[in-house]
Formats: structure tokens, C-alpha cells, sequence
């Protein structure tokens, strides 16, 4: 009976000696697995562990900000946060010259940015860029000139027109000259999250191989067909219609250093210097589909029904410009800013916030929340903290309301109203917003500051927007109302109503009227984690 006790207990041990050496084999592999391979999680983040026992290369943690791209966002907060003495590590999908046809026109409240960032040298003549001093607007023949409110200026504030990969090359130019600053051509494909906290990015360096850069900061600046933005935000990206991109070339526009735009059928066309001899012509095409290229489609397009619309000094460049061949088209984006507070990662630029490029706005508020974001960061020391620095950048969200939303909403207003529509009310409308401009003083002087991103003030917008729709009616009860015109003016308000409130509602009413009554707008700098380690 002893014997068999005996015997049990050591089959016992055998077998628990056994399962323990199983189990441990088989958290060992789990655990090397984890380190080498990453789990990718339902949002795209990768997941990693600590331990670094994988077989992909790293950049030293010796980096404080990782910037996923260096497009005018990228490239322009590289070069800011350089100059702040923060090491930064810039990772740009291609450093070759951009060949694009928006981001060629600066607002003069952009160019003050770029004054206040370093960067004014980047948009002067060494890249041929032109000044802009303001609109003229063209409706059935007439035309009216709008210029920028720039008296209490000096000479040099305008707005700056130029080739946009002459302007990138130029900023990342002046990023490689900072010794703090790596710039280096590579494939963002995912960021690495550890335990809800983005630790840095996955890449393809030039070369192929697979990459990874850990900073305690990631901003992802990869423009308006981000791969990335998912899983910082709630993208809901709106597509109203298509740029059909044209270079005139060696003719001259009727109002010199102005933009030119026509109120056309069915939506506007666009004209602007973007060098000493060349114009360049946007067509804008509402909708997803444009015609082809390729089967000469688009070129009928152009001569048919744009042609006639253009001003008689450019048709001849126009035609020229259309027989030349090189016909451009790009998809035209919308999309408010919607973000998800990550710890240890930001959106920026258009990857975070775009609006139609009719007004060319878009760089004007990327270059605001630069200086902004620069101010937010300037008095912290310490960025490893990221719960903390997160809680703080969500005041970044709130302060830049301002600007940003003045110009969102100009720009989805303005293109609902300049574009042509059946709707007599409609039309109504178009016909007002071109004759109240028309007007001279505050009524030209007013929404063109708003445009020209001088004047970011929400309230005014919505207050000169609601002031052509009452002049609009006012001219409808002009001799005298009757029933029929008083309901066209009923309908002219609703129209108006139903253009601006969504838009508004996309900005957020409380954020873009009242952005003081928001705690984040209060939040203070958090201290430094290695004070908060010697207090606890």
C-alpha cells in the first residue's frame, strides 16, 4: 500500500514536472512572438511590447516629435519645432519636387504666419512668387474688383501666389539645415501603440526595409489621402467636385496681382498668377466624374462650355493652354475636423481638417495652428508624460476655432452660393452675393477680411452672410412685395439657412461662437513627470 503512495507521487511529479516545462516553453515562444511580430488591432494601431527583442531596426529614442509628412504642414512645423530645440524626425513619402494644382495660393493672414514661423524667405522671388492683393469677380459679363484690407500693413503683406512645389522644396530646404532635424524619404504604414499610448511609427525607409522611429510626440501631417487619419479621428469625408487644372502662359490677367474668379455656369472658374509668366486656370466641375482626358472628352468640355465664360483677354491662352495638352484634374475634399484625443499622437494639415479650396484657405489655417501648437508646446520640457500632454493639447482643439472655422465656413458657403442652380431662390442668392460685394465699403471690405484670413471672426461671417440674404429679399420687395415675390424671398432665407446652419453644425456651434465656455480653452501646461515622480 506504501509502495503504491510511492509510486503515485513520483508519477505525479514526473507529470507536473513535465506540464511545467510546457507551459513555460509555451509562454517563452508567445513572448518572442509578441516581440517580433506586432498585433495589429481593430483600430490599425500595431500593438508592442517593452522588450525590444525584434528584428526590425530602430531610430534611437533620442527623438522627441515624429512628423509623418513633409508637405507644407509637415515640413513648415518640422522646420518651427527645430528651431524650438526639439529633435525632430521627419518621414516623407517622397522628397521629390510635388507637382500639384491647389496649394499655390497664401492669404495674407497665412503669409503673416509664415512671417511669424521663419519662412516668409520660402514664398518671395527666389521661387518667382507673385503678389496678390485681392479678387475681382466676374458675373454675366460685369466685374468688380475686392481688395485685401492691408492699410494698416506694411508694403510687403499680400497675399503670395507660386508653384507649390517650389514652396515645399524651399521649406524643406530650410529644414535640412538644422542639425536637430533628420529628414528622410519612407512609407508611414502603421503607428505603434503600447497600452492605448502611441510610441512612435512602422515605415519603409528608402531602401525597403522596414523601419521604426519612437518619439514620445507622433503628428501625422500626411496630407488629404491620409492613411493614417482612421485612427486619430472621425473622418467624414465629403467629395462637392473637381478641379480641372490649366497653366496659361505669357498673357496678362485684366486686374494685375489679383485672383480672378467667374461666376460660371454651372459652378466657378478660377484664375491666379502662380509666376512671372504663368496663370494658372482652375475649372471647377461639381460632382465625382469629370470628363476624359484621354478620348478628348474634357478638352470638348472646356471649349464648349468653359471657353465662352472666359474672360476675353485669357481665351486665347486658354484655347492655347487647352491644345497644349496638359489637362489636370483632382478631386476636390471636404472634411471637418473631427478628432479622437490620442495620448502620444496629433493630426495636422489636411490629413485633420480640409475645406473646398475655392477660397484657398487651406494653408492659411495649416500654418495658424502651427504657431499655435508651437505656443501650446513652447513652455514644456518633457513630453514623455502622455496622458498629461494629451489632456493639455485638447485646448489645441478649442483655440484654433477661430480661424480655422471662419474659413471652413466661408469657403462650403461661398461655393454653395457661386455655383449656378435652377432654383430661382438659389439664383436669387448668387445674384445678391455678387451685388451686395459690388457695394464697396464694409460690404467688400468686411467678407473680404474674413477671406483673406485677417479678420477670423465667426460671428462676422455669419453676420455679412445673413446681410446678403436680406439684401436679396430687400431688392425683391423692390418696387413694390406681391405674394410671388414675397415667397421667392421666404424661400431665399431658407436657402441661405440651409447652407450655412449644417456647416456650422459640422464646426461645432459652441466651439466656433462660444469658445471660452469650453474647459479645454483653460488648460494649463502640465509639470514635468519627473516632478510628479518625486512628489508620489
Amino acid at each position: 500500500m506504501v509502495y503504491q503512495y510511492v509510486l503515485g507521487g513520483v508519477l505525479v511529479s514526473l507529470l507536473g514536472s513535465v506540464f511545467f516545462m510546457i507551459i513555460n516553453s509555451t509562454l517563452s515562444g508567445k513572448k518572442k512572438a509578441e516581440d517580433v511580430s506586432e498585433d495589429v488591432n481593430g483600430n490599425g494601431f500595431v500593438r508592442t511590447q517593452p522588450a525590444n527583442g525584434g528584428c526590425l531596426p530602430e531610430i534611437e529614442k533620442s527623438t522627441d516629435v515624429v512628423i509623418v509628412g513633409a508637405g507644407v504642414a509637415g515640413a513648415a512645423l518640422a522646420y518651427t519645432l527645430g528651431k524650438e530645440g526639439r529633435r525632430v524626425h521627419v518621414i516623407e513619402r517622397d522628397l521629390s519636387e510635388p507637382d500639384r494644382i491647389v496649394g499655390e495660393l497664401l492669404q495674407p493672414g497665412g503669409y503673416l504666419k509664415l512671417i511669424e514661423l521663419g519662412l516668409e524667405d520660402c514664398a518671395n522671388e527666389s521661387i518667382d512668387a507673385q503678389k496678390v492683393f485681392g479678387y475681382a469677380l466676374y458675373k454675366n459679363g460685369n466685374d468688380t474688383k475686392l481688395s485685401y484690407p492691408l492699410e494698416n500693413y506694411s508694403s510687403d503683406i499680400a497675399g503670395r501666389s507660386f508653384h507649390n512645389g517650389r514652396f515645399i522644396q524651399r521649406m524643406r530646404e530650410r529644414v535640412a539645415t538644422l542639425p536637430n532635424v533628420t529628414l528622410e524619404q519612407g512609407t508611414v504604414t502603421t503607428l505603434l501603440e503600447e497600452k492605448g499610448i502611441v510610441k512612435g511609427v512602422m515605415y519603409k525607409n528608402k531602401a525597403g526595409e522596414e523601419m521604426r522611429s519612437y518619439a514620445p510626440l507622433t503628428i501625422v501631417c500626411d496630407g488629404c489621402f491620409s492613411n493614417l487619419r482612421r485612427n486619430l479621428c472621425t473622418p467624414k469625408v465629403d467629395s462637392p467636385s473637381c478641379f480641372v487644372g490649366l497653366i496659361l502662359e505669357n498673357c496678362d490677367l485684366p486686374h494685375a496681382n489679383h485672383g480672378h474668379v467667374i461666376l460660371g455656369d454651372p459652378s466657378p472658374i478660377l484664375f491666379y498668377p502662380i509666376s512671372s509668366t504663368e496663370i494658372r486656370c482652375l475649372v471647377d466641375v461639381p460632382g465625382t466624374k469629370v470628363p476624359s482626358v484621354a478620348n478628348g472628352d474634357m478638352a470638348k468640355y472646356l471649349k464648349t462650355v468653359v471657353a465662352p465664360q472666359v474672360p476675353p483677354q485669357l481665351l486665347k491662352a486658354f484655347i492655347a493652354a487647352i491644345e497644349k495638352g496638359n489637362i489636370r484634374t483632382m478631386q476636390n475634399k471636404s472634411m471637418p475636423a473631427t478628432p479622437l484625443p490620442t495620448p502620444g499622437a496629433l493630426l495636422l494639415g489636411d490629413s485633420f481638417n480640409m475645406r473646398h479650396p475655392l477660397t484657398g484657405g487651406g494653408m492659411t489655417v495649416a500654418l495658424s495652428d502651427i504657431v499655435l501648437l508651437r505656443d501650446l508646446l513652447r513652455p514644456l520640457t518633457d513630453l514623455n508624460d502622455a496622458p498629461a500632454l494629451c489632456e493639455y493639447l485638447e485646448s489645441f482643439y478649442t483655440l484654433r476655432k477661430p480661424v480655422s472655422s471662419t474659413i471652413n465656413t466661408l469657403a462650403g458657403a461661398l461655393y454653395k452660393v457661386f455655383c449656378a442652380s435652377p432654383d430661382p431662390a438659389r439664383q436669387e442668392m448668387r445674384d445678391a452675393c455678387f451685388d451686395y460685394l459690388s457695394l464697396g465699403g464694409i460690404c467688400s471690405y468686411g467678407p473680404v477680411s474674413l477671406l483673406s484670413g485677417l479678420n477670423p471672426r465667426p460671428m462676422h461671417l455669419f453676420l455679412h452672410f445673413f446681410a446678403v440674404a436680406v439684401y436679396g429679399v430687400g431688392r425683391l420687395m423692390i418696387p413694390f412685395p406681391t405674394p410671388q415675390r414675397m415667397w421667392l424671398g421666404t424661400r431665399l432665407i431658407l436657402g441661405a439657412s440651409g447652407i450655412i446652419f449644417p456647416i456650422i453644425k459640422g464646426e461645432g456651434v459652441r466651439q466656433m461662437f462660444f469658445p471660452a465656455t469650453i474647459p479645454a480653452y483653460y488648460r494649463a501646461p502640465p509639470a514635468p513627470l519627473e516632478n510628479k515622480i518625486k512628489a508620489f
